[in-house]
Parts: C-alpha cells; structure tokens; sequence
C-alpha cells in the first residue's frame, strides 16, 4: 500500500462515499478501487462546491471531499475553498503536490502556505509514516467546533512511496462542549427580564441539530425567530413565531421587530457584520451564544456570552427557564405570535401583486410564488445563486424542514449554487434539489450541467434570464451608455440541450406551472433539468429600514 492507497483506505473508513475530483490526481482510481465513487467535474471551482453540498446538506455527518492536481488544480480550487472558509462549511480538500525535494523552488505551486488563511488547518503530508496521524488531525478539525475546510497535501513522492506495515486506523469521534452553569443561570435571568426579546439564529442551530429544542425555547418564552442567510430553515418558517431570514434583502416583520428589541439572543451564530447580514441596530443589549470564542466581541460587543454547542446551550437553557418558571413559561400568551403574524400579513400583501403578476417578460417573484405553491417543500432543497436570485428567493421561500434551503454568501461567487445543488442531491437523492440561478452564474459555470448529466444528477437549475447584469446598472452608467456593458445573452435551454440534460424556454407566466411539472418528472428519472425563464431587468427587492 502506497501513500495515496493510504488516504483511500482512510477515507473509506471514515465513511466517505464520494469523491469530488478533476484529473489528474491518483487518488481518483484508488477510491474507486475501494467502491467510493468519484464524481469527475468540468472545473475545480464545482468540485469543491460539491463537497460543500454534501457536508453543509448533512451537517457534516457526511463529509464532503474534494481532490485535484498539484498546481493549476490546487489553484483553480482556491475560490472554492474561500467561499467555504466564509460559510464554515467543513471540507476536506486533498491536493497533490510536487515532490518534496522540489519544496519552495519557484515557480512551483505548494497548497499549503496559500490556503492557510482560508481554510480551518492545513498540512503537507511530509513522511508516509505520517499520513494516519495528519489525517486523523484533519476529521477531528472537520467534526469539532466550529466548521471549515481542512486541506491535506500530498507531495508526488510521499503518495508513491509505500507505507510501512498495516495501516493502523480508526475514525474520529467529534468534541461538543457545554456553556458553564453559572453563565448559564445569568443569561437565563436576561432573557426572562427582558421586555422585547429576538432570537437571531445562525446556521450553528443546523449542524447541532437544534431545531427542536430552538423551537423549545421560543415557545418557552413566547418570543419572536430570526435567522441568517446561512440560518435559514434552522426554524420553520410556517410557525407563528417566525420572523423569516434576512440576507442583502429581509422581511418586514424582521425590520419590525428588531427595531423594537431591547435584547438580541444569537444562538448558533457568528454575529459578523456584512452586506449579507442584516444589522444589528445600536442601543440593543446582546447575548451570544456560539462554539467559536473567535467570534464573540468580533463585529458586535457581547453583554454576555455562552460559548458552546447550540443544542447543549439550549438544553442547558430550557432545563434553567422550566425550573423557575415550573415549565410553563410564557406559553399561554399568544401576542406576540399575532402581532407577528400581523405583521407578516402586512408585509406579503404588499408584495402579492408581484407574486400573481402575468406581466411579460415574467416578474420573477411570479415565477417564486409559483415553484414554491408547486413542490413538496419539506421534500425539496433548494438554493439560490449570487445577486438578484438569492435577493429575490431569500426572504420569500417559506422553508418549513431543517437544511430544506440552502443559504450561502458570505462570499458571494456567481455560480457556486450549482455546485452545492449537485453536492445535496447525491446526499438526498430522493428529494428535489433546486438551484436558482441568473443568466450572468450560468455563464460562469454552465458547462459543468454536463457533469450532472455524465453522472446521473438530477437537479432543477431555474434560469432567470434577462439577457443583463441589471443590479450593475448603477455601477457603470457611461460603459453601459457607450458600451452597452451591462447587457449579455445566449440560448441557455440550448445549451442544457446540447450538454445532456433536458430543458425547456418559458416566456408566459401561464407556462411556469406546467414547465415546472414536466422538468421535476425529468429530475425522478436521474437526470437533470433547466428551466429557463425570460424575466424582466426588475430589481425589487424585500428591503425595511
């Protein structure tokens, strides 16, 4: 057994079932050797976003894995690795390397000084003997705290080289850890004083699998739900008490009801500022709760702070309210599910005339409204791409199942959304899975629907075309006057055609329904779908001071 035969083995006891991959790397004929089956992409930047769909869509219970060639693969992957680095998603990404005599001879490309800020740890497999021991280290780091992509390199002489003796290895078992009691009893004291309480829950609640007990609590208290873009699905979002998601765009009765908030509880959360996150506004008193001490007092200051896994701190918490309250808590007061309820009301009665509109070309919110009535939601995972998709499908699709949506962009890569789309379904493969993308991602990653196509993925891609990067259009006003620089176009049902999937062009908001229909069927049978949607250059957004 040689080095690379090595991880293969180690990957197959660790339970992994795929491997993401693009040539040429050894380890691809080793894993299939082994009965893991490598899913072989059009371009680095997919594969990596496929093992993040895997992980994020299991909450890491099943690894995602992504491997690629030293140099032009180690560097084409680094866009990937960063966009899981923003979200913690954990990855294991696995690079070949040049050889180790040839360590730091330039130009030679060596992944690990480059992917060190953007990933949770990263290691040169340096000796065969070494190789149980670094990629023992790199489960652990994978299933402990906080996620991340790991990164293992492996130079070409290291994987050659044969392993001396029997392999000796176990898989690694995860590390949770639990608030102190003391911190615990203090910020139990602060939610039950306080006048005006929300929850913002972060993507934290998912891979603890809280939702539950997340719930728990909010009825406890009779008080209202947020969640992050990341977040979203973390908390139903039919229950009465839900505020919906926000990302650049938000909900009214979100706006609303922090405003009014003396206390902010994050629960799961890291609490950073960003374009995608709704603000926190001054004068809030803040409790944070998180597994990463790194993030505590990093964009916001923390009054108080619980520092553990979310579904412990939960417990921890329920368990402290129903001994001072004899677990009754404030359960028989239903204001402020009315009064969020009323609100929500509000809110989607303001937006109803986008969502029934029969205007051409087609409002997208029309096209939303109508996928949304159409599937079986807890059934369906669904994600939206960069820009005006994920402003548009955010704060609208109503999710009522844990990691039934995917919400992503802390970096915001046109096109990623294909790839994780791919990643949840050969992770779910009896549920929908559904990306919605602008013609602008398409562009950037469409020639990887081949790959779904090659191996039998069957995912819904929704293209919203309006042949123009219309958000763009106040960046550039005079490129786009003497240029026309904003504008773009191609027959992309052709090209899902052309490529092996099947695809459909729809112009009129009384095609949606039955389009829709027909290409779900199409994604039963194994095979993928586009939709391709003429729209509008609209770009009206959920958006509430």
């Amino acid at each position: 057994m040689n080095g690379v035969q090595a991880v293969a083995e180690i990957l197959k006891r660790e339970g992994t079932e795929f491997l993401a991959a693009f040539p040429s790397q050894p380890l691809i004929d080793a894993v299939a050797r082994l009965n893991i089956r490598p899913i072989v992409c059009r371009q680095e930047r997919i594969g990596a976003a496929i093992a993040d769909g895997i992980s994020r869509t299991t909450n890491g219970k099943r690894l995602g894995v992504f491997s690629m060639q030293q140099g032009p693969g180690s560097e084409n992957s680094l866009p990937g690795a960063i966009q899981a680095f923003g979200d913690n998603v954990p990855v294991l990404l696995l690079p070949g390397g040049s050889a180790t005599d040839r360590l730091g001879v330039d130009p030679n490309f060596f992944a690990v000084p480059h992917y060190e800020r953007v990933t949770k740890w990263a290691a040169q497999v340096n000796r065969i003997e070494r190789v149980p021991e670094l990629m023992r280290r790199a489960f652990y780091h994978l299933r402990t705290g906080k996620g991340g992509p790991v990164l293992v390199e492996m130079p070409t002489d290291v994987g050659a080289a044969e392993y001396p003796g029997a392999l000796e290895y176990s898989p690694v078992a995860s590390n949770r850890s639990a608030p102190d009691s003391q911190e615990v009893s203090e910020v139990a004291t602060a939610l039950l004083n306080a006048k005006n309480l929300v929850i913002h829950a972060g993507q934290g609640v998912m891979y603890a699998e809280a939702t539950a007990e997340l719930e728990q609590l909010a009825e406890l208290l009779q008080v209202p739900v947020m969640t992050t873009m990341a977040g979203k699905s973390g908390f139903p979002e039919n229950h009465p008490l839900s505020l919906g998601a926000s990302a650049v765009s938000t909900t009214k009765p979100i706006s609303v009801f922090l405003a009014q908030a003396d206390v902010v509880f994050g629960i799961g959360c890291s609490f950073a500022r960003s374009n995608y996150a709704k603000a926190i506004p001054a004068g809030k008193v803040i409790i944070h709760s998180t597994n990463d001490p790194m993030d505590v007092h990093k964009d916001y200051a923390a009054d108080m702070a619980l520092i553990g896994d979310a579904k412990l701190t939960l417990l921890a918490l329920i368990a402290e309210i129903n001994s001072r309250t004899s677990g009754v808590g404030n359960l028989n007061d239903d204001a402020t599910a009315a009064a969020v309820q009323a609100v929500k009301k509000e809110w989607l009665d303001e937006w109803m005339p986008q969502f029934t509109s029969n205007e051409t070309p087609m409002n997208q919110y029309r096209i939303i409204w109508d996928l949304m009535r159409l599937v079986d939601r807890p059934n369906t995972i669904i994600t939206h791409d960069a820009g005006s998709p994920r402003d548009q499908l955010t704060p609208f699709w109503e999710s009522v199942a844990p990691r039934s949506y995917m919400g992503w962009g802390k970096s915001t890569q046109l096109g990623y959304g294909l790839g994780i789309t791919m990643g949840a379904k050969l992770a779910e493969p009896d549920k929908l899975c559904i990306n919605i993308m602008g013609d602008a991602a398409i562009g950037m990653v469409g020639m990887d629907l081949e790959t779904a196509a090659r191996n039998n993925i069957g995912i819904l891609t929704i293209v919203f075309n309006n042949g123009a990067m219309a958000i763009e259009r106040d960046t550039m006003p005079m490129a786009i006057e003497k240029y026309g620089s904003v504008y773009q176009g191609g027959d992309y049902r052709a090209v899902a055609e052309a490529l092996g999937g099947w695809a459909v062009r729809v112009e009129k908001p009384d095609e949606i329904v039955p389009s829709l229909t027909q290409a779900i069927e199409i994604t039963k049978a194994g095979s993928p779908a586009l939709v391709e949607c003429i729209v509008k250059e609209g770009f009206d957004f959920s958006r509430y001071p």
